[in-house]
């Protein structure tokens, strides 16, 4: 299998310097159509280019980049290619490629892409390096979206429009900036916090708000409820014994690669 080849006219295109992360949306697209991006930008692919999309460490001999300043990130790392009207993941690489959750793809295996929004993961010891990935659905996408702006109509709310589900009040976000310090802080290895840390925490903050564990539990339920549509993984029946921390753990990795908690939010607990 050829890793490098010629782009076709038309069919290849680099993705615009401004375009955000791929989970707020799409450029139009035909249904099928690859969207790759990485460190430093991405790439469309149309369904009928046959063409190779190499992702890796060494810019000059990839057309994506990702972890690009990790030597233990291969320089051609993985590729993906059409087969059978699939889009396919290989790994070529030494490290495996987490999908979201906890499926691996080692070097020199394979898996077929979903027709979705698919965070990849290389995962190299202390740390993983994102690239996002996207294939367009059965109708062309519309123009990039911010999901801080949108709104779902809801004719039961005073004012006609509820939140998005992705958005946040500020008290789920202090809530969950609490519980996910440990992987805002880029500690290797982060665990959420424990609903007795995260509650005493914020007590320190808002002494006069009666917090406790529970409450603290009862927002970050809601929370996980309100996403399960979206992102797989934050049910107890989607997860094998024992839980542990997987649901919050699933949580906060979709929230962070969905940017709806940023570095930035510590100021609230830090402040």
């Amino acid at each position: 299998m050829s890793t490098m080849m010629r782009k076709p006219p038309g069919k290849v295109d680099i993705l615009p310097e401004e375009i955000g992360s791929l989970a707020t949306g799409l450029p139009p697209a035909e249904p099928g159509t690859l969207f790759v991006k990485g460190t430093n930008g991405g790439m469309r692919v149309s369904p009928d280019a046959r063409f190779n999309v190499v992702f890796g460490r060494c810019a000059p001999d990839v057309h994506v980049c990702v972890g690009g300043d990790d030597t233990r990130v291969s320089r051609q790392h993985g590729i993906i290619t059409r087969e059978h009207s699939r889009w396919v993941l290989y790994n070529v690489g030494k490290l495996a490629i987490r999908f979201p959750g906890a499926r691996l793809v080692l070097g020199g295996h394979r898996a077929e892409l979903p027709v979705m929004y698919t965070p990849l993961f290389i995962v190299a010891p202390g740390q993983e390096h994102l690239l996002e990935v996207r294939i367009a659905a059965g109708q062309a996408s519309s123009g990039p979206v911010d999901v801080h702006e949108l709104a779902t109509y809801d004719p039961n709310h005073p004012d006609g429009e509820r939140p998005h589900p992705w958005q946040l009040s500020d008290q789920e976000r202090l809530v969950l900036v609490c519980l996910a310090q440990r992987y805002l802080r880029q500690e290797p290895w982060p665990q959420p916090l424990t609903w007795a840390q995260v509650a005493d925490e914020i007590a320190l903050l808002r002494p006069s708000e009666n917090w406790n564990w529970r409450k603290a539990a009862r927002i970050v339920t809601e929370v996980r409820t309100r996403l399960s549509p979206y992102v797989g993984g934050l049910r107890e029946e989607e997860i094998p014994p024992p839980i542990g921390n997987a649901l919050n753990h699933n949580l906060i990795v979709a929230l962070l690669v969905h940017t709806r908690l940023r570095t930035q939010d510590l100021a609230l607990i830090d402040g």
